[in-house]
């Protein structure tokens, strides 16, 4: 499998960390940035690592800024993109399974590196059930809008 990973210089310790544990899974990992602690813009690691996702060239993203909030945010600006922050095992799981979540986040200076391994292994071993929540993804992607 393929994955985007990217962070800003507030979750660049995690990224290092998930993207060698990624490698070790034996997934190709396209690393978008950043390239150290020093102070960079989280929307831009954010939008290319998602931009990877939408066009095909990765099956999912893995991001990670201080609290995940804010580069969740900016994954989410990307059409097609569903960015789900996860502070919780559970919470990867049913990203999955109920939301057909495409790309993980995670903040670092908020949960430990042992939590974010397990979160990100989660996300990813994770099916989408599809049934009844497939329409609820058709609605998130725009089928089914009233002209």
């Amino acid at each position: 499998m393929t994955i985007s990973i990217g962070s800003d210089h507030a979750g660049y310790a995690y990224k290092t960390e998930l993207k060698s544990m990624l490698v070790a899974l034996g997934h190709d990992v396209i690393d978008v940035g950043a390239e150290s602690e020093a102070s960079v813009d989280y929307p831009d690691y954010g939008t290319a690592a998602a931009a990877l996702v939408r066009d095909g060239k990765a099956h999912y993203g893995v991001l990670i800024c201080g609290s995940g909030i804010g580069i969740s945010i900016a994954a989410n600006k990307v059409q097609g993109i569903r960015a789900a922050n996860c502070t919780s095992v559970e919470m990867a799981q049913l990203a999955r399974q109920h939301n057909d979540a495409n790309v993980v986040t995670v903040g670092q200076r908020l949960v430990s590196l042992e939590l974010a391994k397990e979160i990100v292994s989660a996300f990813l071993s994770t099916p989408f059930e599809g049934g009844r929540h497939q329409r609820r993804i058709d609605k998130l992607n725009g089928a089914g809008e009233q002209s």
